[in-house]
């Protein structure tokens, strides 16, 4: 335990010095200062208001930034140090290979959890200094939601990290995996919906596989509880499980989601050639 925290450690540490971690903490908390900036708080759009209004357009913001934002700086995480040969110094040490890979993941999950739970945590701070109600309900589940996107996407990059050994690789298939997620595959199951192919029911089941489209429904309807933006979808997901019930789905399904891809990452990184 001791060297797994050390190596957390380190990555943080290392993390910390990166210039992406500077820019990644200035998105997020620059968000939270923009929306101030624009009196954000102060509108009022299909009745969300105050931070309640923050919270949804940060949230909308967030959907986008936050996986692509994980994935292109965490795959080059065991590729990077394959190909600068600091993996063959740290092994050299009385580290195990468990140790070294799931310490370096839970220094990278402080890492990219850090900035993004801190931009919120400024928020509510700053509307309690203004006087604003605080919606502790809607924060403390969107930070569940946080939890399992950076959970689920952490997995998915060290999955890649330990599969390929070129960095550059890494980065492309990180960046086709985002766009695949993000776009391809709502209109690639729009399109076969659309000539009434396959069963509504079995499309709207492979949508609510994506962890990002999971993040999606679930914010929403933290917001608006029947779902009554998302149209016909809202049937469906309304008929098969309640509100609370799906929101407790949408959090520990892209966790455990994570989780897995993290393990299978492991078996691939301790069998594959490590140099």
């Amino acid at each position: 335990m001791k060297n797994l925290m050390l190596i957390a450690y380190l990555d943080l540490k290392e993390s910390l010095r990166a210039k992406w971690f500077l820019i990644y903490s200035l998105v997020f908390g620059g968000l939270i200062a923009l929306f101030f900036i624009a009196g954000i708080t102060e509108s009022q759009v299909m009745g969300f208001s105050g931070l309640s209004r923050l919270l949804l357009m940060y949230i909308q913001v967030t959907i986008v930034i936050l996986p692509i934002f994980i994935l292109i700086t965490t795959v080059r995480s065991i590729s990077g140090d394959r190909d600068n040969h600091t993996l063959e110094y740290m092994l050299s040490f009385p580290i195990s290979l468990s140790q070294y890979y799931w310490g370096k993941i839970s220094g990278r999950f402080i890492t990219v959890f850090l900035p993004v739970f801190l931009a919120m945590v400024a928020a509510i701070l700053y509307g309690a200094i203004k006087g604003a109600e605080i919606p502790w309900s809607i924060f403390l589940l969107y930070v569940g939601l946080l939890f399992a996107m950076t959970s689920s996407f952490l997995g998915i990059a060290f999955l890649i990290s330990s599969i390929v050994r070129s960095s550059e690789m890494a980065l492309g298939i990180a960046f086709f995996i985002w766009i695949f997620l993000l776009a391809f595959i709502d209109i690639a199951l729009i399109s076969i919906m659309m000539q009434n192919r396959v069963n509504d029911g079995v499309i709207i089941s492979i949508a609510l596989a994506n962890p990002m489209e999971i993040f999606r429904v679930a914010a929403i309807s933290l917001f608006d509880p029947e779902l009554t933006v998302m149209g016909p979808v809202a049937f469906y997901i309304l008929d098969a499980m309640s509100q609370l019930t799906f929101v407790i789905f949408s959090i520990l399904y892209p966790t455990l989601l994570g989780l897995l891809f993290a393990i299978l990452g492991y078996n691939v990184f301790r069998k594959k050639d490590l140099v």
